[in-house]
């Protein structure tokens, strides 16, 4: 008997490595978190600098990156990644980035995360640059 479950136990260690791994619904919201965290650096260094910074939001390479520092975020293959960005910012073609303006305004855009029955938005506010984040989850309480 003990043979028998040190032998499970075994397959089980060796096993468990190649088993796939998932987005939780808690890493899910750490992602929310963390691109909600890059997309306020971006805006407070905007403001610091008085000057324009974007933040390149590229759902088909699944990353967001800064457009000031080197920090950027690879979202997982199984968390479905939406973006709903402008075409044109101040007149200018906006090339898959929210920006932001010295005085803290940007053109907003809105990124999606998404896993099973739960997604957080994080949203830009086109007139004023305020990040947040909305928990859009199907799933009632």
């Amino acid at each position: 008997m003990v043979c028998v479950i040190a032998l499970i136990a075994l397959m089980a260690a060796v096993l468990l490595p190649f088993l796939p791994q998932h987005t939780s619904r808690a890493r899910l919201q750490a992602y929310a978190l963390e691109a909600a965290g890059l997309l306020k650096a971006d805006r407070n260094a905007a403001i610091a600098r008085r000057a324009d910074v974007s933040t390149l939001v590229d759902p088909p390479s699944r990353a967001i990156r800064s457009g000031v520092s080197s920090q950027f975020l690879r979202i997982p293959d199984d968390v479905r990644f939406d973006a709903l960005l402008p075409q044109t910012c101040r007149h200018r073609a906006a090339l898959s980035a929210i920006s932001f303006f010295a005085d803290g305004m940007s053109c907003g855009g809105t990124i999606a995360l998404a896993r099973l029955d739960t997604t957080y938005e994080i949203r830009v506010n086109w007139l004023t640059g305020r990040i947040e984040i909305v928990n859009r989850s199907t799933r009632s309480n």
